[in-house]
């Protein structure tokens, strides 16, 4: 079986090296804007984004060093969204992995503009990266800002945002992070499908697959929210309970939103059985998503 932690370890390696260098120190008028976005990017976390991206081109018999900084945008958009979400506008978070967010440490307005920066950048990356065919940029382009915008992860947080302090269904619930959590995970397959050369039908099975275990990867975070809060917030109670949001255990209690995860994992289990390769890299990252402790 494989070695699920030293997996991690190397592709997060290979990834914290190439964003180092993707958003590397500089001088001059706006050299505080980098070190923001260094310190926001370089702080830690799963790297679970790309890595999906790599263990997907790697699946699919794909080309992991060309794939690599296409894949890292990724990274770049999901740590946009984490400055923004913790801005006071939006949750208010004063912690992000153990350090002070970026709008504690620098400024609301540094922070905003930081963001705005990993976002535009993300999109010049792939616009100008020389192993990418045109048709590739375009598609990837295209993947990125749909599953990032209006009907993915800001469309999301809009609704998100509409919904603090009132009691939703289910449904909306799952609506809700199929768009803000679910969308970037499958953008991440998505990506590893068009970087290897993946058929329509295989993209289909890919894309249920990301959906799928992304919306096991929520339900788990809303667990681990109540479970593990201290570690991950800094704080003892989770911030979804502060703000009186509707979660999958405050609608379903922690056994049964359990239930309901692994009902997500099996039918991203099931979809990967399709796809005419092993895929036993992806089951065991599948395996981590939803049994994973931080």
């Amino acid at each position: 079986m494989m070695d699920v932690a030293n997996y991690l370890q190397t592709q997060s390696q290979l990834i914290e090296k190439r964003l180092d260098q993707l958003v590397s120190k500089r001088h001059g008028p706006h050299q505080n804007l980098i070190e923001a976005a260094r310190y926001a990017l370089l702080s830690g976390g799963k790297r679970l984004r790309p890595i999906l991206a790599l263990t997907t081109v790697q699946t699919l018999h794909g080309d992991i060093q060309e794939a690599l900084s296409p894949a890292c945008t990724l990274e770049l958009i999901h740590t946009y969204s984490l400055i923004h979400d913790d801005l006071p506008c939006m949750d208010n978070d004063d912690y992000r992995r153990g350090k002070l967010t970026v709008h504690r440490q620098y400024s609301e307005g540094h922070a905003v503009l930081t963001g705005d920066f990993l976002l535009t950048y993300a999109f010049e990356l792939l616009a100008t990266d020389k192993y990418l065919t045109s048709e590739k940029k375009v598609k990837l382009i295209t993947i990125l800002s749909r599953q990032s915008g209006y009907d993915g992860m800001i469309g999301g947080q809009a609704l998100d945002l509409a919904s603090e302090g009132q009691k939703i269904n289910l449904e909306t619930l799952r609506l809700l992070h199929r768009n803000k959590t679910a969308a970037l995970i499958t953008a991440s397959v998505e990506f590893g499908g068009i970087l290897a050369n993946a058929t329509e039908e295989q993209l289909a099975h890919i894309r249920e697959f990301g959906e799928n275990i992304g919306l096991a990867f929520q339900i788990t975070d809303d667990i681990l929210d109540i479970t593990s809060s201290e570690a991950k917030h800094g704080r003892k109670i989770g911030s979804d309970i502060l703000k009186d949001k509707s979660t999958y255990v405050s609608l379903l209690g922690i056994e049964q939103a359990k239930a309901y995860a692994l009902n997500f994992y099996q039918k991203a289990i099931n979809a990967l059985k399709l796809l005419p390769y092993d895929n036993s890299f992806l089951i065991h990252l599948a395996d981590f998503i939803i049994h994973r402790h931080y």
